[in-house]
């Protein structure tokens, strides 16, 4: 009887009806997250278009276009920036006070919830909770640095060898190739390496199912974006299952490499004298799992959440390095030719390489200065986001402004604008110009210094123009005790992977830098950009 009222029910309700009140479902949703969003003080300037009802369709409407221009606008003071449908204003607080708003702890500003929020963690890393998938971030900062020298030589030789495949060895033809494609077969590799290790680094179906998530992931992040926060639970666990899917296809390549190394290390410990003379591979497996140990996390160490604490180093090693990688190619491609910026890094890439017996070391990579600074450079003047500083407030009594007197209550943001303050005049002479040496000039001429004239304060102004060194000047790795942990890494990877690019390849120059493209507080790279490159018959 119920079967049959509800099928009679269902048959009751047309196209049209259900149409109807989805429609009316989906406006409600969203009246109900502007209801619920914190009252932000009226004390704050705005940018946009201004206060009421429908200032706040109009503003929803020119985030898609607007969102750089409104920075601008706004650049030099706090104030309050529209995002996306039915989110919160939030608070940008200017550059005079980024070391007020950066040594909050962390129990009154939240850098892990802000990052939950713009990730969707819940769904796309497979796990609800915020710190879930924090630990693997946990074992980049406490391990990735120390252990960098170590696993050089096997960076070096997955670079060498992807560079082969991807660009090719004909040196009689020019070969066209999609730019971005490049990129994204040689990161995974690198990083694969990085995590797991050889032979895995090499493993198509592993490499591809990585990608994949990591693709998964942004278009997860576009689509939220777009759904009122009411329907998360469930367009996000139905839009996460490809998440999942990619992730047990490559689960199912490792779990016999992570069940050997747990075991290994297990017996190792026991004091197993099978294991004296026995050294673990230095990854970020045997990382995690020493860590583990050593602060008594037996949660964890399982080939399962090892394998999904992972995923938020995958995706943050991959896509922010491609990102970098295909705009510093762009940047460089498209500069003067006379400038010389490629036959100079060529040069200063394999002289430092030869000094160093012809493999890279820790302290050969620390000597490229030209090369370092074309990276901060493209990295200063093409930004990868709107903002990579960002955090919710958490404490329920909010957080006021000591300078400014402003209040921004629980559950509100703050960020740091990153595009205005890269591209100030007052900071940088000609912002707006891609200057690869702008860095690296300054630190020659204090190397070139006669010892009694370098000062200590010299000194440190030269060690704050490297490509890892944050400051409130340049942010592209974030700030503050919460800045990329990962950033040392990146550095020596695409200094490696340029260096023999340069190397080894003719490179065509590109007659003008394909544009990017502003979607709200996403920048979308020229995907489409191809290059032109021939292998040289005799490398330097």
């Amino acid at each position: 009887m119920a079967s049959s009222l509800t099928f009679t029910l269902l048959e009751a309700i047309t196209l049209w009806q259900a149409a109807i009140f989805s429609t009316l479902f989906l406006i409600l949703s969203f009246l109900y997250d502007l209801w619920a969003q914190p009252r932000l003080s009226n004390i704050f300037p705005r940018v946009g278009y201004g206060n009421g009802i429908w200032a706040t369709f109009m503003d929803w409407a020119g985030y898609i276009r607007e969102y750089g221009k409104w920075q601008d606008d706004g650049y030099g003071k706090s104030y309050l920036i529209p995002s996306g449908l039915s989110r919160p204003m939030e608070i940008v607080v200017p550059r005079s006070q980024t070391k007020w708003m950066l040594d909050q702890p962390d129990d009154v500003l939240s850098s892990l919830h802000a990052l939950n929020d713009v990730l969707f963690t819940d769904y796309n890393f497979l796990e609800p909770g915020f710190a879930n998938g924090q630990y693997g971030i946990h074992v980049i900062h406490r391990c990735l640095a120390r252990k960098l020298p170590l696993i050089i030589p096997d960076l070096e030789d997955e670079i060498n060898d992807v560079m082969d495949v991807v660009f090719g060895t004909d040196t009689a033809n020019w070969k066209s190739m999609n730019l971005w494609d490049a990129w994204m077969v040689i990161v995974p590799r690198v990083v694969t390496r990085l995590l797991v290790g050889h032979p895995v680094s090499r493993n198509q179906e592993f490499l591809d199912n990585m990608v994949k998530f990591t693709a998964d992931v942004v278009r997860n992040i576009c689509i939220l974006n777009m759904f009122p926060k009411v329907t998360h639970p469930i367009i996000g666990r139905l839009l996460a299952i490809p998440n999942w899917w990619h992730w047990r296809r490559s689960y199912d390549i490792i779990l016999p490499i992570l069940e050997r190394r747990l075991y290994d290390m297990e017996l190792q410990e026991r004091g197993d004298p099978a294991y004296d003379n026995w050294n673990p591979p230095e990854n970020f497996v045997t990382w995690f799992i020493r860590l583990a140990k050593e602060e008594g996390r037996s949660d964890v160490l399982s080939p399962f959440v090892i394998s999904r604490r992972m995923l938020q180093v995958e995706f943050a090693a991959i896509h922010t390095t491609v990102l970098t990688g295909h705009s510093l190619i762009l940047d460089l491609l498209s500069s003067d030719p006379s400038k010389g910026f490629l036959e100079t890094i060529r040069q200063e890439t394999t002289n430092v390489l030869r000094e160093e017996g012809g493999r890279w070391t820790k302290q050969g990579l620390s000597r490229l200065y030209s090369t370092d600074s074309a990276i901060r450079e493209s990295m200063r003047v093409s930004c990868l986001a709107p903002s990579l500083t960002k955090r919710k407030v958490i404490a329920k009594e909010g957080i006021t402004n000591p300078v400014e007197g402003w209040h921004a209550p629980y559950g509100s943001y703050l960020m740091l604008s990153l595009s205005p303050i890269h591209l100030d005049s007052g900071i940088y002479e000609n912002p707006e110009e891609y200057d690869a040496f702008r860095f690296s000039r300054v630190r020659e001429e204090f190397q070139a210094r006669p010892d009694e004239e370098k000062t200590y304060e010299d000194h440190l102004k030269v060690m704050n123009m490297t490509m890892v060194t944050t400051s409130d000047r340049h942010l592209a790795f974030g700030h503050g005790r919460h800045a990329c942990p990962g950033r040392f890494f990146v550095a020596h990877e695409i200094k490696m992977i340029l260096a023999y690019l340069l190397q080894n390849w003719e490179v065509k120059p590109l007659s003008e830098r394909p544009k990017s493209t502003w979607i709200g507080q996403a920048i979308i790279p020229p995907f489409e950009t191809n290059i032109e490159v021939k292998r040289r018959e005799k490398p330097l």
